[in-house]
Formats: C-alpha cells, structure tokens, sequence
C-alpha cells in the first residue's frame, strides 16, 4: 500500500476571507467528488489572496497513485484559471 500526499501553494483572486472560502470550498468539494481523494486547507487559513491546500490518496500501485495527483494539480490548473499555483510538492509519506 502507498500513500502519497500533494501539497499546493495557491494565489487566490480574492480580496476577503469570504470569497476564498468560496474558491477553495469549489475545489475541494469537487476534487473530492471526481478524484475521490481526501483534501483540505491546510495553512494560510487567515490570508484572503493564499492558500495551501493538500490532498492525499492511497493505493496499492506506487505510479497510479502519483497519477492521480498529477491529475489533480494539471486539473486545478485548466479549472481555474485565475487561480496560480505557486509551488507543488507530490510526496510519498
């Protein structure tokens, strides 16, 4: 079994709290829906134009489990195009 985490450093468009929650509630709602992977805010809670957000799955393939987050991230970034990723990390935990 292998369990790889991705961790995403974001740039919201958002000027207040409220309106990245909504942005961040869309993605990881949907995420979680299409990729059935576990995902959540993870830091910069209090900063409106940030965000970091990690998403983790499980399986007991090493590459389909690394793919899926691939998928993830290349997902994110055609969905959403006023949102850039900063940083990306895919690590094996």
């Amino acid at each position: 079994m292998f369990i790889f985490c991705l961790e995403l450093h974001l740039d919201l468009p958002a000027r207040s709290l409220k309106e990245k929650r909504g942005i961040v509630k869309s993605i990881l709602g949907r995420c979680r829906n299409r990729f059935n992977t576990a995902c959540a805010e993870v830091d910069r809670q209090d900063a409106p134009g940030a965000a970091v957000l990690a998403f983790v799955t499980v399986s007991p393939n090493k590459v389909i489990a690394r793919q899926v987050l691939e998928r993830i991230e290349e997902w994110i970034y055609e969905g959403w195009p006023d949102v850039e990723i900063v940083a990306s990390d895919i690590s094996e935990v």
